[in-house]
Order: structure tokens, then C-alpha cells, then sequence
């Protein structure tokens, strides 16, 4: 049996990582299958497992940090037999989320936030016009996520017959509604999303963020992530503050103390 590398893909939402798990499939000519860990199970491994093929299978399994322990267990032996050609997608901290057995046998890769520059140019690709106002609000809408702004843009146009600022917020006005009252992905995706706007210190996006609250959602489910938040930055500024001190320190003799004694 011939041996492939096995991937996680570490990264925002909308970045390409399902993108690229499609790209070495077909680069390896294997059938490719797909599986979200926020739905799937071991019985939808299993089936995949038992189905016939002349092909090498690869498994990408989306929000891979979304299956339990008994679950990543599970894929182990396949993994390790070639049975499955895994690729992960997460957007947390594979070290953390991703069982030591499995991710020592995955090759991490690191996918950044797409830049404005990035997303400008995956807009164009669509072919859709749109004037200079309307491409720089999707663009701090959508957050670095081209998923989310090629939707909006395809949807607004459908919707409304012209893309234009007016038009982006009403369709998404309508659809973040939609979004985050679902259950999985979409909920998880628009509080990660407020979150990535808090960080950059985007406001207007992380109050767009915001606006489930509007429609009747409890604000205490982006209270979590606001604290984690919260916690990262004291420590870092406790951080800042002790190394300013240990230098400050360093700086003066132990003679001066004795002196002044």
C-alpha cells in the first residue's frame, strides 16, 4: 500500500482549508470524502471504511476538534493501517485539541486570516461588480472569511439584482438571523467571528456580530469568549509589566541597596 501524508489544517473559517483537502485528493487521485466532526460518528467512518474502492480514501474531517477522545481513538488504527487518508480541519489549537497518538502521525499546517489584498482579489474573481464602498464594508464584514463574502456577494446579487452597500445589509441582516440561530457550525462561527473582530479592534464588525442579540439571543453565550479574551490580554499586559520590572531591577547594583542601608 502506498504511503501518503496525512494533514490538520489549522485555521480561520473561510480560509481554504476545505479547498485545499480537495486539491490533494485529486493531486493523489483518491476518492474524497467528507465529514463534518460537528454531525459525523464512528458508524459514518465505519461506512466509509467497508465501502469498496480501487482508490486511496481521503477522510477530511471538518472541526476535527469537535470529536472526543473515544472518537479520535477510534480513527487511530485506520490512520495508522492507510485505510484513511486524514485530513483534519480545525480552527483550535491542534496541541491541544487533537489527541498525542494521532497528531504525532498529522503534519500540521498553518493557514493565516486572508488580508484585504487577498480578499479583493478572490472578489474580483467572481465577476460581480461592485463600487469601491461596497467591496471595502464586505470586505471588514466578512472578516478575513472568503466563504462568507463570496455567499453574501452571490446572495445579495440574486436577492436584489444589484450589489451595492445598501442591499449587503439587508441581505445580511437577514441572514446572520439564520446563521446563528442554528445549532453547530453557523452559532460557533458567529461568535468566533465576533471574537476576531474584538481582537483586530474592529468595532463596527464586532457589533454586526452582535446583533442576535436583537433576535431574541441570550447575550451570556459571548460572555466565555469575551472572558477567555479578557484574560489573554491581562496576562500579556502582566507579562509586559513584570519583564519592564526585572529589567528596571537589573539595571540597579546591589551596592546601591547596601548604601542606602
Amino acid at each position: 500500500m502506498e504511503s501518503y501524508a496525512f494533514y490538520v489544517l489549522d485555521g480561520p473559517p473561510g480560509v481554504g482549508k476545505t479547498s485545499l483537502a480537495r486539491i490533494y485528493a485529486n493531486a493523489i487521485k483518491a476518492t474524497l470524502y467528507e465529514l463534518s466532526a460537528v454531525t459525523a460518528g464512528k458508524n459514518d467512518i465505519r461506512k466509509i471504511i467497508d465501502e469498496e474502492s480501487d482508490k486511496p480514501k481521503v477522510l477530511f474531517l471538518d472541526e476535527i476538534h469537535r470529536f472526543n477522545k473515544a472518537q479520535q481513538d477510534f480513527l487511530l488504527p485506520f490512520v495508522e493501517s492507510g485505510e484513511l487518508v486524514l485530513i483534519g480541519a480545525t480552527t483550535e489549537n491542534p496541541s491541544f485539541e487533537i489527541i498525542s497518538p494521532l497528531l504525532s502521525r498529522l503534519r500540521v499546517f498553518v493557514l493565516e486570516e486572508l488580508s484585504a489584498e487577498e480578499m479583493s482579489e478572490i472578489i474580483d474573481r467572481t465577476e460581480i461588480k461592485l463600487d469601491e464602498e461596497s467591496r471595502d464594508w464586505l470586505i471588514r464584514m466578512a472578516n478575513g472569511d472568503a466563504r462568507q463574502a463570496i455567499t453574501m456577494l452571490s446572495n445579495t446579487l440574486q436577492l436584489y439584482q444589484t450589489v451595492n452597500v445598501e442591499n449587503l445589509k439587508k441581505y445580511s441582516a437577514n441572514s446572520i438571523f439564520c446563521v446563528s440561530t442554528k445549532k453547530g457550525e453557523g452559532h460557533y462561527n458567529t461568535i468566533s467571528a465576533f471574537i476576531k473582530s474584538m481582537r483586530a479592534s474592529q468595532p463596527d464588525a464586532a457589533l454586526y456580530y452582535l446583533r442576535p442579540i436583537d433576535s431574541r439571543r441570550r447575550p451570556e453565550i459571548y460572555c466565555p469568549e469575551m472572558v477567555i479574551l479578557l484574560r489573554k490580554i491581562l496576562v500579556w499586559h502582566s507579562r509586559l509589566l513584570w519583564s519592564s520590572l526585572m529589567k528596571f531591577f537589573g539595571q540597579l547594583k546591589l551596592s546601591d541597596y547596601l548604601n542606602a542601608g
